[in-house]
């Protein structure tokens, strides 16, 4: 009996550890696979498949939180939040512009923002006519605001820095596309300028300059003047050729898209009389010599065509009649004068006035 009490006892025992075991199995299976959802699942909901998740400069982890919660962007903010502090990512959040998509898991996204990994930003640079332009697209892609690059392209001391005056500092800038991080500052991106303005004016580049006879900000101003009095190409070389021509001899370069700049019209299709009356440096009817500063950004194609100018005898142009695009050139003011009178009765013709 006494044995036979002993077993029962012992069986008994044994059930109550292996339902403990079971038991701690099942809890352990709830809490680890409660562990795995908040690590694995998906959390993200995004309103198109991918966006982009924007961590200003400065933001501490409740400013990303309400950056989530403003755009409704995880499903489970806790579970997020416990992750964070489990990978220790709440001390440590990182600006800039982020991919992510809908599906996304809370390790996924937090090892993605933990890393500081960006999306680039592909800044476009075209050939702007003034500082205004120039600092509304980068502000329309970059963090930077674009108040701050208008203060700094006007700050005589800024252009100075980079040996420029404030009236040439737009000669620093080289169109182009570039890739940025979209939380670069104004000074990263004024370095970043200065560096690929290095690289443009190579040896064989400087050295052109210094055969024409002019420095390379003059190289810039020209070219700026090149660009808007004709978007040809094989002809940039040729109207490059008569503006020098007319700086040697000491003329007026007379140059329409200068006087449209004085005035501050872009829309002007025709420059009148009162127009070349505008009094402003950059006014080539008035004033000789090259304006103090660029018209607009050139092109890097547009500074190549004059510092590769055509050297020829002609010191008058004027656009062809045909409205092609293309001009007339001529060596003399009589022949000028006929080329011009063509151009004029064919913008009556058209009543462009």
């Amino acid at each position: 009996m006494a044995k036979a009490k002993k077993k029962s006892k012992l069986k008994f025992v044994l059930k109550i550890i292996l339902s403990f075991l079971v038991l701690s199995i099942i809890i352990g299976g709830i809490t680890g696979y409660s562990y795995y959802k908040k690590i694995y699942y998906p959390n993200v909901k995004t309103s198109n498949h991918k966006t982009y998740l924007y961590i200003p400069s400065g933001s501490n982890f409740q400013d990303l939180l309400t950056i989530l919660n403003a755009d409704s962007l995880l499903l489970d903010v806790s579970s997020f939040e416990w992750l964070a502090e489990q990978k220790n990512y709440t001390e440590h959040v990182k600006p800039g512009k982020y991919k992510i998509h809908s599906d996304m898991s809370n390790n996924e996204l937090v090892n993605l923002l933990r890393s500081g990994n960006q999306e680039p930003v592909n800044l476009v640079i075209r050939g702007f006519r003034t500082k205004e332009e120039l600092a509304g697209r980068i502000g329309a892609n970059l963090e930077v605001d674009s108040t701050t690059i208008i203060d700094l392209l006007e700050s005589e001391d800024f252009s100075e820095k980079y040996g420029f005056k404030r009236n040439s500092i737009l000669v620093l800038i080289i169109p182009n596309t570039y890739e940025f991080n979209w939380n670069t500052s104004a000074d990263e991106f004024f370095a970043r300028m200065a560096k690929e303005y290095k690289i443009f004016w190579n040896d064989e580049r400087q050295q052109k300059a210094q055969n024409a006879g002019m420095t390379q900000t003059e190289v810039s101003i020209l070219s700026s003047i090149v660009q808007q009095e004709t978007y040809k190409t094989d002809e940039m070389p040729n109207v490059a050729g008569v503006y020098i021509n007319r700086l040697k001899i000491g003329m007026r370069l007379q140059a329409d898209p200068t006087v449209i700049f004085a005035v501050g019209d872009f829309t002007l299709k025709r420059v009148l009389k009162k127009h070349l009356e505008t009094d402003s440096p950059y006014n080539t009817y008035l004033y000789a010599g090259l304006p103090p500063g660029p018209i607009c950004i050139p092109w890097p194609k547009t500074l190549d065509a004059v510092l590769n100018y055509t050297k020829h005898q002609y010191i008058y142009f004027c656009a062809k009649e045909d409205f092609s695009g293309y001009h007339n050139f001529a060596k003399t003011l009589n022949e000028h004068e006929k080329n011009a009178n063509r151009y004029r009765n064919a913008l009556n013709k058209r009543k462009i006035r």
